[in-house]
């Protein structure tokens, strides 16, 4: 059967009531069931739902890139994007294998399956954000600081936030136009450096930025894809994503990792990545993409701090006017509100009914 909903509420929940049903069987990340009415949405619980799976997608994610820092210097840029992203596919196919011999049949995450056009959209997410923003972030964190490049990722939420108005029509207010605004004047703080011969622009920065720009239409893209199994589309995008980046590195000769770089390597991808992957999945769902990319913009600053506790990088003048341009913006966008509704296209959602 199914029913009619829209893009900011992709819980799964009956809008209309002449569809026929009152509720619907829905399911935590545990593949525990709980009931969900159709007369008030159990608005509040969803949201708070979505914002603790986006912050922990946006932890994962951010402890990600001072890690990252610390084994480029045992493994090439090239081979380290492959890694990481094959190491998401292999921990969500694990995770699924677990989930699958010990949860009960009646328990398990019931998701409406791959389909038609998903598959475009599956190779979209897959192109831009696991193969080309992984690869220009990993070459642009060997370029410039742990801290420069966690920073400069509060870009993607921006990025997220003003495609989803340019192109999807999300609603989008004054805050937010004033919110790039900042973002973009600490960005360019970061993106130009002093040197020798005065200030030059940093390459390493301009790379960190293309890749927030990858992931920005990337999770846009993802949007046309949250009413599918999250788990099956985070295994296919990290194994498809991974394999095809490890054979560029092993053809261009970049190969040379040691067993445990190698290791730890997957093990970051699987949580970096997989984990912080199937998370933002069901954000979206609870909170739409403006909001989960709001919250998700935690993770530059959680990058950033753990980034100088780490690895012992300067706190520095620019650092520091970047830092508060970007924490300007986040609160403006975080005080804005939605005072109309937004506007949606119908989307045919299949899902299980309570009978």
């Amino acid at each position: 059967m199914s029913c009619i909903i829209c893009h900011s509420c992709l819980s799964g929940i009956v809008l209309r009531k002449d569809c026929g049903w009152r509720g619907i069987d829905s399911y935590d990340l545990y593949g525990r069931r709980f009931a969900m009415k159709a007369n008030n949405h159990n608005h509040y619980k969803s949201i708070r739902y979505g914002a603790v799976a986006a912050l922990l997608s946006a932890t994962f994610f951010g402890m990600g890139i001072p890690l990252a820092k610390l084994l480029l210097g045992e493994i090439s840029p090239l081979l380290l994007a492959g890694l990481l992203y094959m190491g998401s596919g292999i921990g969500l196919s694990l995770l699924s294998m677990i989930r699958h011999f010990t949860l009960k049949e009646h328990t398990l995450l019931s998701e409406s399956r791959l389909r038609g056009s998903d598959y475009l959209y599956l190779a979209g997410v897959t192109l831009c954000g696991g193969i080309a923003a992984p690869v220009l972030l990993i070459y642009g964190l060997s370029k410039t600081s742990a801290s420069t490049a966690s920073l400069l990722l509060n870009m993607e939420g921006l990025l997220t936030t003003l495609i989803a108005s340019l192109i999807f029509r999300e609603s989008v207010g004054r805050r937010v136009w004033l919110a790039a605004f900042f973002i973009l004047a600490a960005s360019l703080a970061l993106t130009y450096m002093p040197d020798s011969e005065g200030w030059s622009l940093q390459l390493g920065s301009i790379l960190v930025m293309l890749a927030c720009l990858m992931w920005a239409f990337d999770n846009n893209i993802t949007r046309h894809l949250s009413h599918r199994d999250p788990f099956v589309i985070a295994r296919y995008k990290g194994l498809v994503a991974g394999s095809t980046t490890l054979a560029i590195a092993f053809v261009s000769g970049n190969q040379e990792s040691s067993l445990s770089s190698t290791t730890g390597a997957l093990i970051l991808g699987a949580l970096s990545y997989g984990a912080s992957l199937v998370l933002f999945v069901y954000a979206l769902r609870n909170l739409g993409t403006s909001r989960t990319s709001t919250y998700f913009g935690a993770a530059p600053f959680i990058g950033t701090i753990v980034s100088v506790i780490l690895l012992n990088e300067a706190i520095t003048i620019q650092l520091s006017v970047a830092m508060f341009l970007m924490l300007s913006g986040i609160a403006l966008i975080l005080k804005e509100y939605h005072e109309h509704e937004h506007l949606h296209e119908e989307l045919y959602h299949e899902h299980r009914h309570i009978h």
